[in-house]
């Protein structure tokens, strides 16, 4: 019976011990999340100083930083936040790409969208988003300033901006871009 009280009792001090340890690094990778959406509106600001008006006069926006590869197929992911403006809570975002085409590159590349309504974002955030079809071309210099301007796209629901801030990515594809809640960070 001693033996039974001492294995259910070491059982329950490891579960204990290991929320503690997942609950430490859920933490640290929303501040990383976090501090990685700051710098990308600030880029998105330096490349464009209208964008930070339109953000805060916003109900909200949704920033995302992702990294890519493509070399005829080509495939980016990354994290972000979607910010509603009004309750200031900040919701914890994941997004993939998949692209096949005449393409080529590497990419560090942020997005920011920014909402025109709460039931806009209220969608984005509860629904996710999906988008198809699309070409481009972006450069970066890969130093602190990224060297091309922002440049908007109207989507239902509002307007999104794309940023290289290094790397090339060049080329002709038909793609999708999926965005979702991340449930392990919120």
């Amino acid at each position: 019976m001693e033996r039974r009280k001492i294995l259910a009792l070491g059982m329950a001090l490891t579960s204990l011990l290991a929320s503690g340890a997942w609950a430490q690094e859920k933490a640290s990778q929303q501040a990383e999340v976090r501090a990685k959406a700051a710098q990308a509106l600030q880029d998105f600001y330096q490349a464009d100083p209208k964008i930070k008006d339109a953000v805060n006069k916003a109900p909200g926006y949704a920033v995302f930083t992702t990294y890519g590869l493509s070399f005829g197929l080509g495939g980016a992911g990354g994290k972000g936040i979607a910010h509603d403006n009004k309750s200031k809570k900040d919701t914890y975002m994941s997004i993939a790409q998949a692209s096949a085409g005449l393409q080529i590159g590497a990419s560090d590349t942020r997005y920011l969208f920014i909402f025109k309504d709460a039931h806009s974002l209220a969608d984005f955030i509860n629904k996710g988003w999906d988008a198809s079809v699309g070409a481009g071309a972006g450069a970066g210099t890969g130093k602190d300033d990224a060297n091309v301007k922002a440049g908007a796209i109207a989507f239902t629901g509002g307007t999104a901006y794309v940023l290289t801030k290094a790397g090339l990515q060049a080329g002709v594809a038909l793609g999708g871009s999926k965005v979702w809640k991340d449930k392990e960070l919120n």
